[in-house]
């Protein structure tokens, strides 16, 4: 994802993704039965292999969730570009299709942990997939990029942990120096930069986008 992208689009894309992820009655069965037809019998294994975990880590405490949902993404799945994995500048996969291509880039990694995190318990008010620049090492020095992450909240002024594909150990905010955070969001509001308190809860903006993913989302069995 190139850092030049223009921050105006990111903030229309980042308020219509305070709209919420419906996971009030999830279907799994048919997740992993979609899993099957569209992709075969090794999604519709991964997706059995995740229905697992979730059932496994409910009763953990969310420390323990954070480090089992990041560990599942991060061991299989495969970071790459969009047009690399869909043959587009710019997709926003659900979290079937994450585990259906095998292949997908920062913001899907982030939408996967997130809406597994909620189906396993943790309160939405303390997760916020968060936009950043990310340093990394360049061939001619270092540059930035921007880069999505997933941050955990145990209050809304703590240091969070963040949920990183392109580390695999989940870490504190404040141990990532390479991280700068640009803004923050979850279902229910925009948090910009590390501000505790939220800069709007009701952005009101839409996206076509971001509505497309929700829908496939749901269909799929995740509403």
């Amino acid at each position: 994802m190139p850092l030049g992208i223009n921050i105006l689009r990111w903030l229309v894309i980042v308020s219509l993704l305070t709209g919420t992820l419906v996971l009030a009655k999830p279907d799994l069965d048919r997740m992993q039965g979609l899993a099957l037809s569209r992709y075969g019998q090794n999604a519709a294994d991964l997706v059995a292999q995740w229905r697992v975990m979730i059932d496994d880590i409910q009763d953990l405490p969310d420390e323990q969730k954070l480090v089992k949902v990041n560990h599942f993404f991060n061991s299989k799945i495969r970071w790459v570009e969009d047009p690399e994995a869909w043959g587009q500048k710019d997709y926003w996969a659900t979290p079937l299709e994450t585990m259906g291509n095998g292949e997908v880039d920062c913001e899907d990694f982030a939408i996967a942990k997130y809406a597994t995190l909620i189906l396993a318990g943790v309160d939405v008010n303390r997760l916020r997939i968060t936009y950043v620049k990310a340093l990394m090492d360049g061939r001619n020095g270092n540059v930035y990029a921007a880069h999505m992450v997933l941050a955990y909240y145990a209050a809304p002024s703590a240091d969070p942990m963040i949920l990183d594909n392109l580390i695999r150990s989940v870490r504190p905010a404040s141990s990532r120096k390479d991280l700068t955070p640009v803004y923050g969001f979850n279902s229910n509001g925009l948090w910009v930069g590390g501000a505790a308190a939220p800069a709007t809860t009701d952005p009101g903006a839409k996206l076509s986008r971001w509505r497309d993913v929700l829908q496939r989302a749901a269909a799929e069995g995740l509403g």
